[in-house]
């Protein structure tokens, strides 16, 4: 009980400090990538396969949806609301959904770190490129995003089962 009731006096500000680590530190890759990958070009990490190559993305994933800022503007916002209400009022703060708090963090902190970009300076700045398969480029807030979603489908399918679904979304 004693452990509950500390999870729960520190949940939040955990997870606020965690949200504010993780947007620092893309806010400081772009801007890494901004002043030096902008000017000097391309830098080449494994011939062939990976380098980090700054991209003015005025899109969504993989470019697409060009130029519809304001669109995304009010769709991330929804979404940040959208994830703040399920971390608040639908994961229970037990130790065995504690992998949840992470992804809501990592989704959080994915959507604010783009949010930033799109807000401020009208697009995302994109710098990781694996040449090898000709990935679309992308950050450090997208990579969040992805564990997030990777993370979420793996525990859903492996971890979680229809009873933890049904005390998440508040079924009966």
């Amino acid at each position: 009980m004693r452990e509950h009731l500390l999870r729960n006096k520190f949940r939040y500000p955990i997870s606020a400090a965690a949200v504010l680590l993780l947007i620092l530190f893309d806010q400081l890759t772009k801007d890494a990538a901004k002043q030096y990958l902008k000017i000097q070009g391309p830098l080449v990490l494994w011939e062939g396969v990976f380098e980090l190559r700054y991209l003015e993305n005025r899109g969504a994933a993989f470019g697409i949806l060009q130029n519809q800022r304001f669109l995304f503007l009010i769709l991330t916002v929804f979404l940040l609301f959208g994830i703040l209400y399920v971390y608040c009022c639908r994961i229970p703060s037990e130790k065995r959904y504690r992998a949840l708090d992470v992804i809501a963090v990592l989704f959080f902190a994915g959507a604010v770190g783009n949010f930033i970009d799109r807000l401020v300076q009208n697009y995302v700045i994109d710098f990781f490129y694996f040449s090898l398969i000709d990935f679309p480029i992308f950050n450090m807030a997208d990579i969040y995003v992805v564990a997030a979603s990777s993370l979420l489908i793996v525990l859903g399918l492996f971890y979680y089962k229809d009873k933890d679904f049904e005390r998440i979304l508040g079924k009966r």
